[in-house]
């Protein structure tokens, strides 16, 4: 398989699932209290949104390629 066609199938798959998920979520310890040998953390769950356009964008990306790497021979 040609490179460009192998980069447009990994743009497609991205922008599906940058499209499907909308964003990146992840856990972070937190330190609340610092007191000598005493010590309280808290999780706190935060997100990086993904606005579609960058899916859409990234899908279209990866069409062109596809199509592009298949005209060539």
């Amino acid at each position: 398989m040609k490179s460009t066609v192998m980069a447009g199938i990994v743009l497609i798959v991205l922008g599906v699932l940058a499209l499907a998920y909308q964003g990146i979520s992840y856990t972070r310890d937190k330190k609340v209290v610092d007191l000598g040998p005493i010590q309280a953390t808290a999780k706190t769950h935060e997100r990086i949104p993904l606005p579609p356009i960058v899916g859409a964008i990234a899908l279209a990306g990866g069409l062109g390629l596809v199509i592009v790497g298949a005209r060539q021979n």
